[in-house]
């Protein structure tokens, strides 16, 4: 865990297990208990901006999966904000020339952000705004749910701190909401708010060489007459270079029974998606605990073939296949459930598991214990596509990426 001055404590299981509220639409909305509810705090840069690289700042940052995959494309981060305390401790040590933020983002001072940005212009304004209001995995998905509206804030920053390009990211349900007209706002509002033409479209994360079937809505406004879109390069799902599937993103990592530890790897990286994840980290593995299960649970899982769900009343809680990328990983809430079961083993996914499938390197060290991280891991825009997307607004806008 990440020492912070709110010393934000870890909890059993149990506890975090609040009231099982009825699944029904347009019930109230479950809190997490680490929400920052009180006056916005800042953390300020451990290390100066790179001044020869352009910089990005993300919103809704949680734990920085779209600032990793910016920051593997040659940008400099910069600044992040996000209102769950863990999620921005585990941002704040990945990203140690970024200034950050922990509170409610309708609460900051967009002017006190441009101080902090040491007259810096931003290339890229990133987030992903809250999307469980959208997902079709959330059993109280309805329209009015506050969250969102979030986008304004979005819009809100945009507008104050013109940015070359703006990166926005949600699930691709978001389509259907209130009848499509949220995405006609989004555009509509955020087009206004740089002066420039915003496009979408849904892109899977697969094509980029992560494990995983993640389907996402990205949306693109850049100063620029060149569509970025087109200039995004899907490197894997062909005949001669084929999904990532969970063995390879998996196998390295050393056995685990449930409940079980290790910090050592035990093999050498065993392919190119390997070699990528432990770039950076050290000989010691970070976050990699089994979940402790009941024998029942370890029979079950046990029991179901790859692929297959473990639970008839739960579809998407499947145990994985080896041969096949992860199907769309989600947070859990905040309940203490796991989702996936390990494709050779009897037992949950460690978050280190999790966080490959979301093609999150090995150096990144989730605050917050097990189920905050499911959360990170689950709410997190997966970096090999984000790298992708960054390296085309660069190409877009003529930037020269130093690496």
């Amino acid at each position: 865990m990440i020492n912070t001055p709110f010393l934000f404590k870890e909890m059993s299981e149990s506890k975090r297990d609040l009231a099982h509220t009825t699944w029904k639409r347009g019930s109230a909305v479950e809190e997490s208990l680490y929400l920052w509810k009180n006056t916005p705090v800042e953390f300020v840069r451990t290390k100066p901006l790179d001044k020869k690289k352009p910089i990005v700042v993300e919103l809704f940052c949680g734990c920085g999966g779209t600032t990793i995959g910016l920051e593997m494309a040659g940008f400099c981060p910069a600044l992040g904000i996000d209102i769950l305390e863990p999620a921005l401790a585990t941002f704040r040590q990945t990203h140690q020339t970024a200034t950050t933020i922990l509170g409610d983002i309708k609460k900051v001072d967009v002017n006190r952000v441009i101080e902090l940005l040491d007259g810096r212009e931003v290339d890229i304004l990133a987030g992903g705004f809250p999307c469980q209001g959208f997902s079709l995995n959330n059993r109280k998905r309805h329209d009015a749910d506050p969250r969102n509206q979030l986008f304004k804030q979005f819009v809100r920053f945009a507008r104050a701190l013109k940015p070359k390009a703006v990166l926005a990211e949600n699930v691709s349900s978001i389509r259907s909401a209130a009848g499509g007209d949220i995405v006609k706002k989004i555009i509509e509002e955020l087009g206004a708010a740089i002066d420039s033409k915003v496009e979408f479209e849904v892109l899977n994360a697969a094509d980029f060489g992560v494990p995983q079937v993640r389907k996402r809505m990205i949306f693109l406004g850049i100063q620029s007459v060149i569509d970025p879109f087109k200039l995004i390069v899907r490197t894997h799902g062909t005949t001669k270079n084929p999904w990532v599937t969970v063995s390879e993103a998996l196998s390295d990592l050393p056995s685990l029974n449930a409940g079980e530890t290790a910090i050592n790897y035990r093999f050498k990286a065993q392919n190119e998606f390997q070699r990528i994840m432990r770039q950076g980290s050290s000989k010691l593995i970070q976050n990699h605990q089994a979940p402790s299960h009941p024998a029942a649970t370890i029979k079950r899982i046990g029991s179901t073939s790859p692929g297959e769900p473990m639970y008839s009343a739960f579809k998407q809680r499947i145990r994985l296949h080896k041969d096949r990328p992860s199907p769309t990983q989600v947070c859990g809430g905040i309940r203490p459930q796991f989702q996936f079961g390990h494709y050779k083993e009897s037992r949950g996914l460690s978050i280190r598991e999790r966080a490959r499938l979301q093609s999150i390197p090995d150096k990144v060290l989730f605050s917050g214990g097990l189920v905050q991280g499911r959360v990170q891991t689950g709410n997190a825009v997966s970096p090999l596509m984000a790298k992708a997307i960054g390296e085309a607004i660069a190409q877009a806008l003529g930037i020269n990426l130093r690496k």
